[in-house]
């Protein structure tokens, strides 16, 4: 067909290959110079090639000049209506069909007489095309065949299609989010029996060998005690602990401590330390002055229960970022080291801390004894691909492949953790190895920052990381020490949930990351702002639908939610910090004034937004009669033991569920007729007895196991096993009745 391509039937000369390789060489050196000048003015560099890049522009370019080329050659036959009607098809059809593999049971993305109208239009109009061609003679004798060939084909893909769409279940009955929330008290329930389930310290000894094969570190009968003593009501289950100290068990105790000196006495890494001598907590002398509170913070935590501990030195991270990105590949193998083994008979246990102790831990003072640094900064840079990404399998989304395109959304990326609109679990939600289009929606990967990183691991005490990092979560002092308390007043009361505005509130600045060239539109706090006061696309909103007591997502304006919905929704940014193109960030979205804290309770519904870390926030509104509804990427300690749709609603990270949950919660006073009885009725009711349900399972939950109290608890156990790991007889080292 590419020799008889070249002249029409008549014997006219058509353009050439080599007149179309023209045309496309100009067209590359057109867009070439334009991305030279498009890098020069952003400063990117050109000669910084990523190799995942060029393999998914070498793809598309050979897509596109097979394509050109194919069409150049069959233009003669077909001409330009018959080519249009064809890659219409082509598509037509895989958009529709990506559509509904994407779409997640029991609510898709397409209804399926929606998806079966699409497909009938599609195929009918392609296969009409193709037999009035040969009906009509238009279609040369030497064709038909190749004509027949796609007919078949096509039939083919119309079959599959009707698989897909036979496949698709019925626009539900229940709303998503009522499933969500049946599901999330299921495995809370499930959850905190197999947490709590040892009645006694023998009990509580079984359960930890049998968890975690071993023996529980000495000192664990005091743990018990301390635990029990003030109503903790989770005893068994510290898997957040074992998996956050797996890869250290790997290396040797000296090296452990050795690393802890090296770490702490160089004032480059931003770090502050703790010695523990004798039961006593001393803080190191030279710690930077506008960080000291935090270090301070976590001795405070420490003191109640630091006579049980063994001598030890501790290094805290004072950034707000996570700092240990050890590669997948060698962060599992330390881990398939750390759990290689032999369980110790209980009668070659040894139940006492090795006596010299002290000796084998480096002088905290003076802090800059160590001239090198195992920390790179990488500050006010993209950090997915170099080390975000990395901590991921090798045959996960975010090692293979990259998402260009930043103006729609991945579906394929938000599959795995969503039912419809809406995260299944925020703790799945922020799992980063199969999200890559999130290279470009938080500040973190875009521009954090203060990111000092290693990639080897690194004995480090964090408040947050993200997923796959090796830092060792810790309870953070912003909460202990009561940096942002939930404190209701006269001046600020917490009203009961149905007596507050029926509103979604946000106010913050813009601290989540440094924008020079307009990396703010892709940072969370900015695009909630810009999504709820002036965003221009459309959006979708689930909706009742026509059908009686079915639901379907509503196509509309950016607008509509608020002017046409009459949703209510009080989102603004305080200020614009840490940006060069801070006057862009202004004249798009402006600012507010800042408002006192303690008049959050006024509204049932609270955003929750990362900043440059985990959200300092997000305890106080737990505490509250409001609903939390967060978003974000790093997790802290207390994520192990909250759950979703229980105690606070969780949002997907890129924002296109903001409406449909509040739609939800809050409702639309719109009068719409009823299809059945022809009356007019309110569009869609408010799920009050919802919300207000969530609202005290969380404000119940944090008062009973996010305490103070808990927060000692936790880091108690967790500084028992530490204190083995650095242990020179570690190996035989535990506890026995």
């Amino acid at each position: 067909m590419f020799r008889e391509g070249i002249r029409t039937p008549e014997g006219k000369r058509k353009q050439s290959p080599i007149s179309w390789g023209y045309c496309l060489l100009g067209v590359a050196l057109f867009w070439s110079l334009t991305g030279i000048g498009l890098a020069r003015r952003n400063h990117v560099p050109i000669l910084d090639p990523d190799t995942r890049y060029f393999r998914s522009v070498f793809g598309q370019a050979s897509l596109v000049v097979f394509l050109l080329v194919s069409a150049s050659q069959l233009l003669a036959y077909y001409g330009m209506v018959g080519i249009s009607i064809m890659a219409g098809f082509i598509a037509g059809y895989f958009t529709w069909a990506s559509a509904l593999f994407n779409g997640q049971e029991p609510f898709p993305l397409l209804p399926p007489s929606h998806a079966f109208m699409a497909l009938a239009t599609i195929f009918l109009g392609t296969m009409l095309f193709l037999c009035v061609r040969t009906a009509s003679g238009e279609e040369q004798k030497s064709l038909w065949g190749y004509n027949i060939f796609l007919r078949i084909l096509i039939s083919i893909m119309a079959g599959i299609g009707l698989i897909l769409v036979f496949k698709q279940p019925a626009l539900g009955g229940l709303h998503p989010i009522d499933l969500l929330i049946y599901d999330g008290r299921v495995h809370h329930d499930s959850w905190l029996s197999q947490a709590r389930g040892s009645k006694n310290l023998a009990g509580a000894v079984q359960e930890y060998r049998r968890r975690y094969n071993q023996h529980p570190p000495p000192g664990f009968d005091k743990w018990y005690e301390y635990a029990t003593k003030r109503s903790s009501v989770i005893i068994d289950d510290f898997d957040q602990i074992y998996e956050d100290l797996l890869p250290f068990r790997a290396l040797p105790p000296e090296r452990l401590r050795s690393l802890t000196h090296e770490i702490a006495t160089n004032p480059f890494n931003d770090v502050g330390a703790i010695a523990i001598r004798n039961g006593s907590v001393n803080l190191q002398v030279e710690i930077k002055p506008t960080h000291r509170w935090m270090v301070e913070g976590a001795a405070k935590v420490i003191e109640p229960f630091s006579q049980y501990l063994p001598d030890m030195d501790l290094v805290f991270n004072l950034n707000d970022e996570p700092r240990v990105a050890v590669p997948w590949g060698k962060a599992a193998q330390l881990k398939s080291q750390g759990k290689y083994q032999s369980f110790i008979t209980e009668s070659n246990l040894v139940k006492e801390w090795s006596a010299d102790r002290d000796a084998g831990w480096g002088p905290l003072d003076p802090a800059d004894q160590t001239g090198f640094s195992m920390f790179t900064d990488f500050s006010w840079q993209n950090v997915y691909d170099r080390y975000a990404s990395v901590v991921c399998p090798p045959s996960s989304k975010a090692q293979t492949q990259r998402i260009w395109d930043r103006h729609g959304i991945c579906l394929s990326c938000i599959r795995p953790h969503s039912m419809g609109q809406f995260p299944v679990s925020w703790n799945i939600a922020s799992d980063i190895c199969h999200q890559p289009d999130l290279i470009w929606l938080h500040g973190f990967m875009l521009s954090p920052a203060s990111l000092k990183v290693s990639q080897d691991l690194a004995p480090v005490f964090s408040q947050s990381k993200i997923s796959g990092f090796n830092d060792i979560l810790f309870p953070s002092p912003w909460n202990y020490v009561d940096k942002v308390k939930y404190e209701p007043s006269k001046e600020f009361p917490d009203p009961k949930y149905m007596d507050k505005e029926n509103t979604l509130f946000w106010i913050g600045s813009t601290s989540e990351g440094v924008s020079r060239k307009g990396e703010w539109k892709g940072m969370p706090r900015q695009r909630l702002t810009h999504l709820v006061n002036n965003n221009t696309n459309q959006v979708s909103v689930l909706l009742p639908s026509q059908d009686p007591d079915t639901y379907s997502y509503q196509i509309m304006p950016g607008n509509a939610p608020v002017e046409k919905l009459g949703l209510s929704a009080n989102i603004h940014l305080s200020d614009v910090v840490r940006c060069d193109d801070c006057g862009e960030q202004l004249d798009e979205m402006h600012t507010a004034e800042q408002v006192e804290f303690q008049s959050h309770w006024n509204y049932r519904y609270l955003v929750d937004l990362d900043g440059a870390g985990f959200s300092g926030r997000f305890l106080p509104f737990l505490r509250s009669n409001s609903v939390p509804m967060r978003t974000g990427l790093f997790r802290q300690w207390l994520d192990s033991r909250i759950t979703s749709w229980l105690h606070y609603v969780p949002l997907d990270l890129r924002l296109h569920d903001v409406w449909s949950t509040l739609a939800y919660f809050a409702g639309v006073n719109v009068s719409v007729t009823d299809p059945v009885t022809g009356k007019e009725k309110v569009w869609m009711e408010p799920h009050d007895l919802q919300g207000k349900w969530i609202a005290e399972e969380g404000r119940k939950w944090a008062n009973k196991a996010l305490r103070k109290e808990d927060m000692e608890i936790y880091f108690f156990r967790l500084l028992l096993e530490w204190g083995r790991l650095t242990d020179d007889k570690r190996d035989v080292l535990g506890f026995k009745m």
